[in-house]
């Protein structure tokens, strides 16, 4: 049986989730891409121009011997905004927005719980909670992007929420 498990996350855009992530103990992969559309095999360009209904989010593949879905999640809160309603920052649209596509019911209960506890704490959580669909990975230039542009400014950043 294998430890390797998958979730994906939307919250602003796709380089500082990924970058973060990326450097997360547990974690094995973390590929920025496109969820939650109608459209099938969207590009950046259609994306950007809410054409396609889709948001800018990141699959991660971890080892739940290492991170569980829970830790990695409470960490998803921790690196994004999740009271901004579609956007991050200065980043705006709803390709911005804050969302968990969740991959079993398991995935969704424990995402619920996670806001409930946020909520309970004072923080107006807006993250929506969608069943996942088709994950179509980015552009090649996309990838990577912090290690690829190391002076690049990232517009995310760690608030300790739990």
């Amino acid at each position: 049986m294998s430890n390797i498990q998958e979730a994906i996350y939307a919250g602003g855009c796709f380089w500082g989730i990924e970058h973060y992530m990326q450097n997360k103990e547990g974690v094995i992969d973390a590929v920025s891409g496109y969820i939650g559309g109608d459209e099938e095999h969207p590009t950046y360009r259609e994306v950007c121009a809410d054409m396609t209904n889709h948001a800018e989010a990141v699959k991660v593949s971890f080892d739940s011997s290492i991170i569980s879905y829970r830790e990695l999640t409470k960490f998803f809160f921790e690196i994004h905004n999740p009271e901004q309603e579609n956007g991050q920052g200065m980043d705006i649209g709803e390709q911005y927005r804050s969302e968990i596509f969740y991959l079993n019911d398991s995935q969704k209960e424990t995402a619920q719980e996670l806001i409930d506890i946020l909520n309970s704490k004072g923080f107006k959580v807006i993250t929506k909670l969608t069943p996942a669909k088709t994950f179509w990975a980015s552009e090649d230039y996309h990838q990577d992007y912090f290690k690829q542009h190391p002076n690049h400014q990232i517009c995310h950043f760690y608030k300790k929420r739990f």
